[in-house]
């Protein structure tokens, strides 16, 4: 513009201005992968660009989760959501010493930090820091899906597995708790619940949204459960043994017997947890028993332990790999030595081996 004073000014606030905005364009790039003309002018601006927040994205998370409750998500797990929504909030105010922070300021640091935070200065059960950390990471899985983020900021975290502890009635508790009288109908039901369930790998949820229109009769006249979990939505098939259907046929009418009408008239979860303990305790069983340990009781000791093919097992519970069928695998050293019984009977006559050969 020429070499005045003013000129040689101007000049100069020009080539500020140019480094701002080369400067605003680069982070902008940087943070979210792409970069507008509007933005680099925002931003240029001052205007702040809005940006979705964690707290915020993560409460709609559970709304919308609450709003399937009944239709295909469970209602006992959305309390879940809230103690990691409280932890969540709880750690920014304390580390961060704010209310709630951006979407895109989240990167590997920050999740490391909750993790340690989690399991160092809140000393929380593993397994709660399994749930609590998986709704984080599923909450930046639906931020990047819906494009408020456009990286993602945990790249490289991998989040430590608990040690699975088996939960299993042994052979002897649970023949226990079949055979034991019990004085009280109300004890009976329950224990017939369990008993159902340990027959079947049917879990709390899904003996309670049980139906009738889910038990099929086959050309053979076989009763089957054919149906999808609650938790999962994959579809899974048992076939009702004796047991079972003696216990469908004591209980029916009670609740109906049309075809969207349920099988039984299943009780809160926690009423039923406390009457099992009664009942273990009555039956002298020392495990600490639940109503998923009944889940437990079908994969090791019904089917695993009586040599039900894995992977026969993995279908009938609705797992999605074997690997967590394994989880629930109880090998005992009765069922390894029935598979060395097996064996020695299979490898009998095959060999000849004599004590002297030299």
């Amino acid at each position: 513009i020429g070499k005045s004073r003013v000129a040689v000014e101007l000049n100069r606030e020009i080539n500020k201005m140019n480094l701002l905005i080369h400067s605003h364009n680069k982070e902008i790039l940087h943070r979210t992968g792409k970069v507008t003309a509007t933005q680099v002018k925002n931003a240029f601006q001052g205007i702040a660009t809005a940006q979705k927040t964690l707290l915020v994205h993560f409460k709609d998370m559970a709304t919308e989760f609450r709003s399937r409750i009944g239709i295909d998500r469970a209602a006992s797990t959305y309390p879940k959501y809230n103690v990691a929504y409280k932890n969540l909030e709880r750690f920014l105010k304390e580390k961060y010493k704010v209310q709630d922070i951006p979407l895109n300021q989240l990167d590997l640091p920050f999740i490391e930090a909750y993790d340690f935070y989690l399991r160092v200065e809140r000393k929380l059960k593993a397994e709660s820091i399994v749930t609590i950390v998986a709704l984080l990471l599923k909450a930046v899985r639906i931020a990047l899906h819906r494009n408020l983020i456009t990286y993602p900021p945990f790249l490289g975290y991998k989040p430590e597995k608990p040690e699975f502890h088996i939960r299993s009635l042994s052979a002897e508790e649970f023949e226990r708790l079949i055979s034991t009288p019990l004085k009280l109908p109300s004890q009976s039901f329950i224990r017939d619940l369990f008993v159902f369930a340990a027959f079947t790998g049917l879990s709390f949820i899904d003996l309670k949204q049980l139906t009738w229109k889910d038990i099929i009769t086959e050309e053979d006249g076989s009763l089957w459960i054919s149906m999808s979990r609650q938790k999962t939505d994959i579809p899974f098939n048992v076939k009702l043994l004796d047991i079972p259907i003696h216990i469908i046929e004591k209980y029916k009418g009670i609740t109906g017997t049309g075809k969207d009408d349920p099988v039984f008239k299943v009780l809160s979860h926690r009423r039923i947890s406390d009457a099992l303990k009664v009942i273990a305790k009555h039956c002298n069983i020392t495990t600490n028993i639940t109503f998923h340990v009944a889940r437990h009781c079908f994969a090791s000791q019904l089917c695993l332990s009586q040599g039900v093919p894995i992977e026969s097992v993995s279908r009938m519970m609705g797992h999605r790999n074997i690997q967590t069928t394994q989880r629930y695998a109880r090998v005992n050293n009765e069922k390894i030595g029935n598979d060395m019984k097996q064996l020695s009977g299979r490898l009998a006559g095959k060999f000849n081996y004599t004590a002297n050969n030299q």
